[in-house]
């Protein structure tokens, strides 16, 4: 029978409730868009500005097992950040 090494195992835990504040974290920053519009024009340049962060974020977390699926929550909450009518709006 191989033997477990406890101390590679114990120093990377993390709670539930960690796991979900900081999911909650990821959909509300990667939701958010800045959207800037010209005055007297229908030209829209989009930019994913919580992404951008959220991402920032992620490459500097301290539990890096679950990466992959902060990308993924980023990547989908950025899609729908897109379509949704809210947001950071200015006019130019």
């Amino acid at each position: 029978m191989a033997k477990k090494n406890k101390s590679t195992n114990a120093g990377s835990s993390q709670t539930d409730g960690g796991f979900i504040l900081k999911v909650t974290l990821y959909v509300i920053l990667g939701s958010l868009w800045l959207k800037v519009t010209k005055s007297g024009s229908n030209l829209q340049l989009p930019l994913p500005l919580g992404m951008a962060l959220g991402i920032l974020f992620t490459t500097h977390e301290h539990f890096k097992i679950d990466r992959k699926i902060e990308y993924a929550v980023l990547v989908v909450a950025a899609l729908f950040g897109f379509v949704a009518p809210y947001g950071l709006f200015i006019n130019l």
